[in-house]
């Protein structure tokens, strides 16, 4: 399976776990009258938006790179996680109102068994779509699905919540539970988006690689005999691409070819090091002693 289709299909996985979920929770919270599980189903509209999004952009930035993009189409993965991280927001937001709207006016719950039942599998579901998702998105460096991914983590921990809120009140009557859990779980998603806005749109401002990736790249350039320095290293990220530029002084006697030769060595050993990367070098010659006169 190519990395186009393995990325699309998981996130097509994502679009249908979705759908499914927000059907079973609406219908639960139309029966019960539970806020906490309407909320979920807030929660679950916004995380399908967010897998449409996703599988849009995986399949548009697998796109080889073209004369309008030369440096590819990885950015729209950072876009969308960007997008993805504001509609949390805005679900965190329906989620306090209607909760806030509950307190004030308060209504009897019913079907309390019918919501723990639809939650539980709710949590069962996303915690397998997750795991998958977040699979892939590390072996092929998607922000985009690891967007996704995240988006259901954290659907797992609030249907596990409401789970527990429906419980509470089922066994002590307290009603009240229901709009405090659903405000619980408003804050997890907050928290979730802006974790998820902090990683998608670091890359769109070109922001360097990790401290770490940057280590690396020196250390395999002080493994070179004939290489005495190295200045001017930029580095970025572009969807799971990854760009690297440098200035390399060499030692000033050595042919041209010799010092081609080097930063092709030095190429392929960052590109085993660091994966999906385009290295581009600008090679310069050592400055010589002058010689006394």
């Amino acid at each position: 399976m190519n990395k186009i289709n393995r990325k699309s299909k998981v996130a097509l996985l994502s679009v249908m776990s979705n759908t499914m979920l927000i059907i079973l929770k609406v219908v639960a919270g139309l029966l019960s009258g539970s806020v906490s599980i309407i909320s979920e189903a807030i929660h679950s509209s916004m995380d399908l938006v967010a897998s449409i999004i996703a599988l849009f952009s995986v399949t548009v930035s697998s796109k080889p790179a073209d004369r309008q993009h030369p440096y590819g189409h990885g950015k729209i993965e950072n876009i969308s996680g960007v997008i993805e991280g504001l509609l949390i927001f805005i679900a965190a937001f329906l989620i306090i109102k209607e909760s806030i709207n509950k307190i004030l006016n308060p209504s009897e719950i019913s079907g309390v068994s019918i919501g723990i039942v639809v939650m539980g599998i709710a949590a069962i579901s996303n915690l397998f779509v997750s795991r998958e998702l977040y699979k892939v998105a590390k072996q092929e460096d998607s922000i985009a699905l690891e967007a996704d991914a995240l988006h259901l983590k954290t659907d797992v921990y609030t249907s596990l919540g409401v789970a527990i809120g429906l419980l509470l009140i089922k066994v002590t009557g307290i009603a009240i539970l229901d709009p405090l859990v659903a405000m619980l779980v408003a804050l997890l998603i907050i928290k979730e988006a802006w974790v998820l806005c902090s990683d998608a749109f670091g890359p769109l401002l070109d922001t360097c690689l990790p401290e770490e990736d940057e280590k690396q790249i020196q250390e395999i350039i002080n493994n070179f005999d004939n290489v005495t320095g190295c200045h001017s290293l930029r580095t970025r990220k572009s969807g799971h691409y990854k760009y690297i530029d440098m200035h390399l002084v060499v030692k000033g006697e050595i042919s041209v070819a010799a010092a081609h030769g080097i930063c092709d060595e030095i190429e392929k050993s960052i590109e085993e090091k660091i994966v999906n990367s385009s290295i581009n070098i600008h090679v310069e010659p050592e400055e010589l002693p002058i010689e006394e006169k």
